[in-house]
Formats: C-alpha cells, structure tokens, sequence
C-alpha cells in the first residue's frame, strides 16, 4: 500500500491503535512542557527571589530579577527551534521529540534539587538559570514535533482535530500545575513549603518523564518522514532551503501566532496576579481572594481546552483561515469589555471575562498544528513550523505581562491593555489573511517538491 493510500484509509472508520498512541505522544509532551513552564512560573513568584537572588532580594529588584529569569526561556527557544527543527526534518520527527521530553523533563526535575544561595552562594542562581535555558532550547523544538507528528499521521479529513491535540496540552498543563500547587500549599505549613515544598512539583516532572517516554516509544515515525529518506536528496539541506524559499512562510506563521500567544499569556501570567495584587494609585491590583482568582483562572483553562479542541474540528469543516479569522474577531471584540467585567472586582464576572475570552483563544489556536504543517513543504517543516512558532512566540507572549503591567501603570486604565491586544490582532488578522487556504493540502513530499513560495 503506497504511503498516501495508508494515511487516508483510516478516515473511513474509527480511529486506529496507532493513531490513538500518535494523539497521546503529542499530547502528553506538550503537557509536561506546559506544566514544566507553569510551576517555575509560580515557584518564581513565591520563593525563588528569596533563595536564589539573595544579593537583591531585600528590595523589588530581586523580584524582578527572578520573572525575568521565566522569560529567558523564550530568547532560546528560536535556537531550539533551529536545531531540533533541521535534525528533526533529517533524522526524524520521533526522535527528536523524544530528545526534547528528557530534555525539558530532566532540566526541570534537576532545578529541584538545586542548592539555594545561601547553600552555595552565587552558584545556586547560576545553575537555576542555565537549567531555565536548557528548559527553553528544549521547548522551542517540542512543539513543532509535537505538532507534526500528529498532523501527519492525521487523515486528510481530520488534520485539525489531530493537530488540536498537541494544543490543548497548555491548558492540561496548567490545570495540573495550578492543582499540584494548591495541594501542597494547603497541605503544607508556609515555613515546610519554603523550606522543600517548592521542591516537589519539579521532582514530580521525573514521573511525567517516564510516562512520557514510554508513550512516545511505542509511537511509529511519521509517514511523511518516512517518504523524505526515500528521497534524500530532497532534503539535503533542509535549513537552508528553508530560507531560501520559504522565508515568508516563516514570517506569515510568526505574526499569525502573535496576538494568540499575547492575549494566551495574559490569561497564564497576568490576570491572577492583577485580580488579587494590593491596590495602589499607581497602576496595583484588584485586592481581590487569591485563592478564588486561582480557582476562576483554573476554570478559564477548562474554556481554553474545550475551544481549543472545537477548534481544530471545525477547521475541518470550514477551513483554517476562517476559524483563525473567527477566533481574532472574537478576541478583538472582547478585549474592552474583558477588563471592564475583571475591574468589577466580582468574581464570578471575573470567571465569566476569563472564560469568553478562552472561546476566541481556542478558535485561533486550535487549528494552528494543521495550519502550520500545510504551509510548509515536507522536506523543511520541521524547521519551519518550530522557528515560526519560537519566533511569535518571542513577539507575542514574552513580553506580553510585561508591556500589559507598564500600560497598567502609565495610564492607570486597564482597559488600555485591551487596545494593546487589539493592535495585535489585527496584524494577527491580516498575517493569517495573507495565506491562502491549505485544508486538504498535499503533505507528501512527491506533491510539497513541487511546490514554489508563493
């Protein structure tokens, strides 16, 4: 049976052993990845000021210090991206994912068992960072693999449904940090959690590791790179083709993700700490129950994962470009309304703002796996759809908390936050609207050789 035969047959009936093994390879690394991502985030924002930036951490820059050290994960992922993406697109999608599940795993699992400053002094804050940067070159090569290997196993038919899977790994990710969090927050004195409480969410990444690892094992490579070795030549110089011919792809696919991943990482880093931060006159917070902030963010995450899924499916039916296209007009339309609802300070309006914003966010996040992987030709996808994706990532989600506070603190009105997001949308908009419709596209490399950048 030819390799285009295979991947079609399942379309007919149920979905096959392998392909339910495929949806679980990508999902669970994406969720480890999310998961890896949410406890250090938290865990800087509770103890690692104090333990690692010990010269510092009597005023508000020690603070500062340990939240920049989350976003310097985002400068190494396009170096992930490019690495893994030309290894990947010559020695297999399999592969490398699981290189960079033990990468992302080990690097996060060994951060809990760094010494703090006052152990072994400027050494301690050191290793915390070049283990953030193992975390970060790691993950700019995950979610391409991811995002391949179950678009490329997918029927022609259900490409957006597949490719979803990998996707709703960050809200997965996120209900189970948050979770985990809450456990031992409640469970544990405030002077045990310090102490090594913080401690255990990183030590548990060893057990996601070995689940991980397991799962994708058993997961076949995928058929499309299994046509590229039968034509090797095809793919030479997978890296250099790609910007060679495909550099406005890249650019296209960086911009698309922009405003996704900016409004993404409002809901991840900023809200909570906005809805239940001390009021001040210059730009503070709500005042609002932290816990109950905690528990209506965990419910927007649920909202994320529902629409997030829907909107792979219905990219399906009506193409990429239209759900993409759907999802930022929904997002554009709410961004006001969302920080009138939150600045209330009720919380259930506080949920409700949260949870409608997540329709938008699933609906322009769902189909992007698929989107991405017909955009490419077979021989430089890898490559492509990890550096486009490290690159909005760069553009649209690491200096998002960032710009959101300085905007809350220049102007004193939230919703100027809104109008940020805005802005991002419609470039995010006009990106996605510049390609042209790739549902149904060829993912063979017979087909994609063929092919010229439009």
């Amino acid at each position: 049976m030819s390799v285009n035969a295979a991947s079609a047959a399942p379309s007919a009936g149920r979905m096959s052993r392998e392909e339910r093994k495929v949806l679980a390879g990508t999902l669970v690394g994406t969720t480890i990845e999310w998961y890896d991502f949410f406890i250090y985030a938290q865990a800087a924002g509770l103890v690692l000021a104090t333990l690692y930036f010990g010269p510092i951490n009597d005023g508000p820059l020690g603070q500062v210090v340990s939240f920049a050290t989350i976003g310097i994960s985002f400068l190494f992922r396009p170096l992930g991206a490019i690495v893994a993406g030309h290894l990947g697109d010559r020695i297999g999608r399999k592969k490398m994912l699981v290189f960079t599940l033990i990468m992302m795993g080990a690097s996060t699992a060994l951060i809990g068992v760094v010494p703090t400053y006052a152990q072994i002094g400027i050494a301690g804050p050191i290793l915390l960072i070049l283990l953030r940067i193992l975390q970060g070159f790691s993950a700019g090569g995950e979610w391409g693999g991811a995002a391949l290997l179950s678009v490329e196993h997918a029927p022609v038919a259900k490409r957006g449904l597949f490719g979803a899977y990998p996707q709703i790994g960050v809200p997965i990710g996120m209900i189970l940090a948050t979770f985990v969090m809450y456990v031992l927050s409640t469970s544990l004195t405030e002077d045990q959690f310090e102490s090594w409480g913080w401690r255990i969410p990183f030590l548990l990444s060893v057990v996601l590791i070995a689940v991980g690892y397991v799962i994708r094992r058993s997961v076949s490579e995928s058929p499309i790179f299994k046509e590229i070795q039968e034509r090797k030549k095809e793919s030479s110089a997978p890296l250099r083709q790609l910007f060679r011919h495909n550099s406005r792809e890249v650019i296209l696919s960086a911009l698309i993700f922009v405003a996704n991943n900016a409004a993404g990482y409002l809901v991840i880093a900023f809200f909570a700490s906005y809805a239940s931060g001390k009021p001040n006159p210059d730009g503070g917070g709500l005042g609002m129950d932290r816990p109950s902030v905690l528990l209506a963010t965990t419910l927007g995450s649920f909202g994320w994962l529902i629409f997030t899924l829907y909107g792979g499916i219905l990219s399906d039916r009506i193409g990429r470009i239209r759900t993409f296209q759907l999802g930022y007009v929904w997002v554009f339309l709410w961004s006001v309304p969302m920080f009138l609802l939150i600045d209330t300070t009720n919380i259930v309006l506080f949920a409700v703002a949260i949870f409608v914003l997540t329709i938008g966010l699933g609906l322009s996040y769902g189909p992007q796996s698929a989107l991405y992987a017909e955009m490419f030709p077979a021989r430089v996808r890898y490559s492509g759809v990890s550096i486009g994706y490290a690159l909005g990532a760069i553009l649209g989600g690491a200096f998002a908390p960032t710009i959101a506070q300085a905007l809350l603190n220049g102007t004193g009105w939230s919703p100027a936050i809104g109008l940020y997001i805005m802005v991002l949308c419609v470039i995010s908009f006009a990106a996605v609207s510049m390609v042209k419709e790739t549902r149904g596209t060829d993912l063979h490399v017979e087909t994609a050789a063929k092919r010229r950048p439009r």
